[in-house]
């Protein structure tokens, strides 16, 4: 799902996409000419490797998501949440769906099979 940033409203909108087994849940609606608030909540099922063996699982994605995007470069410091800069004044919820997807595959994860071996490994942090 595709939205222009200025055709956003200012009051709560509710934001249901779906991706393959994943949908991200919640309301999204513009704080100030430059800034849209997003929080909401990412569920579902996605496949991950397992960093020592290479074998892919399936794991439970429950995340929640609470972070602004700016229209634009994002020039005020003063916020405590996470500022996503979006090009072209127009927002993507599949490609934020993906972002997040790949960000939680980019984790380390030990599947539950190399998890019961207890030789030294290595762990690279």
């Amino acid at each position: 799902m595709k939205i222009e940033f200025r055709k956003v409203p200012s009051t709560p909108k509710e934001l249901v996409v779906e991706i393959d087994s994943v949908k991200i849940e919640g309301t999204f609606c513009k704080i100030s000419q430059s800034l849209v608030k997003i929080d909401a909540e990412l569920t579902g099922n996605t496949d991950i490797d397992c960093c020592r063996c290479g074998k892919t699982e399936f794991i439970e994605v429950d995340e929640t998501l609470n972070f602004l995007l700016s229209d634009g470069i994002y020039k005020n410091n003063e916020s405590e949440e996470l500022v996503i800069e979006i090009e072209n004044s127009l927002i993507d919820f599949n490609d934020i769906i993906e972002s997040e997807l790949n960000s939680i595959k980019s984790d380390y994860f030990i599947c539950e099979e190399c998890s019961q071996i207890n030789d030294d490994f290595e762990k690279e942090f």
